[in-house]
């Protein structure tokens, strides 16, 4: 797989680097349970979320459904995750916005759903794409069977949940997906939190949470995941907001 990603680098996106985690590695694991606390503070967010999108979907649609095509980094990485799902079942695409994502992994031949928190993101990535499924869901309580998945993408979808809840959604990501299913997480690199109250001319109550890679790798070690791949990248300064860019591959193992 690091001889995959090491050719995946586009002198027109800027450098990024590619680091491969042992396979097999031991990792001890903290056990402890989500508290009634870190419950509530993710209702809370839940629902400053769900509201902060539907206020600005339809701009958001306009402005992201095509983003992928200014991305090739995104698009390889996405097409490397359509192959090692591909034949295991239905992948969802947790937190999927207007759909760009899904209709990619669609197009990559991979049996596809796409979920997200906002009535009227759903509405538009129905609209946008008729022929795929969208549905309303939260990551932190998925309406699917344990093992119902072969494999989950979520495409700066963490990025809303406070470090608390994280652990919380990633439980939840390894309960849903079968042995040997996988998730590609994206996220903006960083410790701060960017908060806005306006977005496109409408009030919104969102914070988009920054993470260490580090942080997350040991949240999904910690839900049972073994972590196959990291990969960081620099921004594309013209066509998004400048911060650091990562992305983890991980597997459920059992298979």
């Amino acid at each position: 797989m690091l001889a995959i990603l090491a050719t995946l680098y586009d002198g027109t996106v800027g450098r990024f680097r590619v680091g491969l985690l042992p396979k097999d590695e031991t990792v001890e694991r903290d056990n402890q349970g989500t508290t009634d606390t870190q419950r509530e503070r993710g209702d809370l967010g839940t629902a400053k979320t769900r509201a902060g999108y539907d206020a600005v979907a339809d701009e958001y649609a306009a402005h992201f459904v095509d983003e992928l095509a200014a991305k090739p980094l995104d698009r390889a990485l996405l097409g490397l995750f359509a192959e090692v799902v591909r034949g295991r079942g239905l992948v969802a695409d947790v937190g999927c916005g207007p759909g760009h994502v899904a209709s990619y992994l669609h197009g990559c031949n991979v049996p596809v759903v796409g979920i997200d928190l906002s009535p009227a993101m759903v509405d538009a990535a129905r609209r946008l794409h008729p022929d795929l499924t969208f549905q309303l869901g939260s990551m932190l309580a998925l309406d699917a069977g344990d093992g119902a998945w072969g494999g989950i993408v979520a495409f700066y979808s963490v990025i809303h949940l406070s470090p608390e809840a994280v652990p919380q959604a990633l439980a939840e990501f390894h309960r849903v997906l079968r042995p040997g299913g996988r998730l590609l997480l994206a996220y903006h690199i960083g410790d701060e939190v960017r908060h806005f109250a306006e977005w496109w001319g409408h009030a919104v109550d969102l914070d988009f949470h920054f993470f260490a890679t580090n942080d997350l790798v040991r949240w999904l070690e910690a839900a049972g995941f073994v972590v196959e791949a990291r990969v960081e990248r620099e921004p594309h300064m013209s066509k998004e907001v400048a911060t650091q860019r990562g992305y983890l591959l991980a597997r459920k193992p059992g298979e």
